[in-house]
């Protein structure tokens, strides 16, 4: 059976033993209600056996849950009831266990225990659970032991003391099967930024979420320092963490320099500003074979930070998507970019929303537009771009075979002439239509292996959604 405390962090404080473990539970402590290990082979190797034999099936999960429950004297949870009811097993797994806002006590988190050796989960959402500290960490040392699921969000969960970033650390160091994970609105300092940086140098994680966890400063320079050496993460989000254009732009250019395994960097709603920006473009000069998704939306960065940008757009190579949204860059941002862009030969979708263009920044997308061979999407919404600018990229795409989506304005500023409105409707139908037209007709030079695995911005509000 695997243990929290294993041989790697004997040394931290409070770590338990096997032992002390065995003790507590002699004395009624228990933390995790797992069987003698005989019980354990035997039951585990019959769960085999009945999965292999087709004779697994959700009401008995249920049946074994509500007997779990009865056992631990709390009552079944319904929503878990009825999730059991109305879902689908294949093969033993169901795509997800929702306990998102459902307090779960230590006697509520052991009674689990039914289903999570009984079931693997796509998706196990604990989000704001009120987890306490206990329950916490024999509800997460079972989630390892019996690989319950490939993705797990703990989210909003403020109360999680020291065993339960230890138990976390272990499960993200251990689990052969957890792929991503979510720790969002949780402040990851001191403690559980060092146990969660230690478990990342061997983990398997592929994904990785610390929304608003406060990781400015040495927090975000511990997990860096582990980073640099991680060989298996291909996600990192990191919004909202007040990121400075100091320190923490310098450690994350540091992470671009070492670390190629990264496919995916999430950056949007900090504070990377303009040197910041510098440094990023510094770190992606290095990149061979990694970064190929980054998002910079609403970072303070201006037309100053586009100057720094367009010394690195044209030696990037492997950069496919890149978000600068709600940036304030301005149709001075653009002319910047123009020629660096038209010279850059890998990316394909571009995020410019609420930027601050007009007419004249279109135009220069345009002159752009008509030169590129690869990029396929462009986001231009929340600008002011009126019939002159719709007239220049309509243009650029008679010419442009790549675009797929281009996206606009549902509601566009008002034109007052009428011929005005009707110009702007046609033009955009015409962009719409040519589109689609590019979509049905890609390419010869397009590569459907350099496909961007993310895209820069939802579609919701778009003229044109290929």
């Amino acid at each position: 059976m695997t243990h929290c405390s294993d041989n790697d962090e004997q040394n931290d404080a409070g770590a338990e033993t096997v032992s002390s473990i065995q003790k507590k539970r002699s004395k009624g402590e228990k933390r995790v209600s797992f069987p003698p290990d005989e019980q354990i082979v035997s039951s585990f190797a019959e769960h085999r056996d009945r999965e292999a034999d087709g004779r697994f099936t959700l009401m008995e999960v249920m049946e074994a849950y509500e007997q779990s429950c009865s056992r631990h004297q709390v009552q079944p949870r319904e929503q878990v009831l009825q999730q059991l009811q109305q879902g689908v097993c294949v093969g033993g797994g169901v795509k997800c266990l929702d306990l998102k806002g459902e307090r779960l006590d230590q006697r509520s988190c052991e009674a689990l225990e039914a289903v999570l050796k009984s079931l693997h989960f796509d998706f196990i959402n604990l989000q704001a659970a009120q987890l306490e500290e206990n329950g916490a960490s024999a509800l997460l040392d079972m989630i390892l032991y019996y690989e319950s699921t490939t993705h797990l969000d703990i989210s909003d969960n403020s109360s999680m003391g020291t065993s339960c970033w230890r138990a976390l650390a272990h499960l993200i160091k251990q689990s052969v099967r957890l792929s991503r994970l979510d720790v969002c609105n949780v402040a990851v300092v001191d403690y559980p930024a060092r146990s969660l940086s230690k478990a990342l140098l061997t983990s398997l994680l592929t994904e990785l979420h610390l929304h608003n966890a406060q990781l400015s400063g040495v927090p975000l320079y511990t997990l860096v320092s582990a980073l640099k050496s991680n060989r298996a993460l291909q996600e990192l989000h990191l919004t909202s963490n007040l990121l400075n254009s100091y320190q923490d732009a310098l450690h994350l250019g540091d992470l671009l320099r070492y670390n190629s395994t990264l496919h995916t960097l999430e950056l949007s709603s900090n504070a990377i500003a303009d040197d910041g920006l510098e440094e990023l473009c510094d770190g992606l000069r290095w990149q061979t074979a990694g970064v190929r998704v980054l998002l910079l939306r609403n970072n303070q960065i201006t037309v100053r930070g586009m100057v720094h940008l367009a010394k690195a757009l044209p030696v990037l190579r492997v950069l496919q998507v890149l978000d600068l949204g709600e940036n304030f860059l301005g149709n001075e941002g653009m002319q910047v970019i123009r020629e660096p862009l038209m010279v850059n030969c890998s990316l394909l979708q571009l995020g410019l929303a609420q930027a601050s263009i007009t007419c004249e920044g279109a135009v220069a997308l345009a002159e752009f537009l008509a030169e590129s061979r690869q990029i396929q999407r462009l986001d231009l919404r929340h600008n002011q771009l009126k019939v002159g600018g719709l007239m220049a990229l309509c243009l650029s795409l008679r010419i442009n075979r790549s675009l797929a989506c281009l996206d606009l304005d549902h509601t566009p500023p008002q034109e007052q002439d009428e011929f005005l409105m009707e110009t702007r409707t046609r033009l955009q139908s015409e962009i719409t239509q040519r589109c689609l037209a590019n979509v049905s007709s890609p390419p010869l030079t397009t590569d459907a292996s350099d496909a961007p695995p993310t895209e820069a911005a939802e579609p919701a509000d778009s003229t044109t959604t290929a």
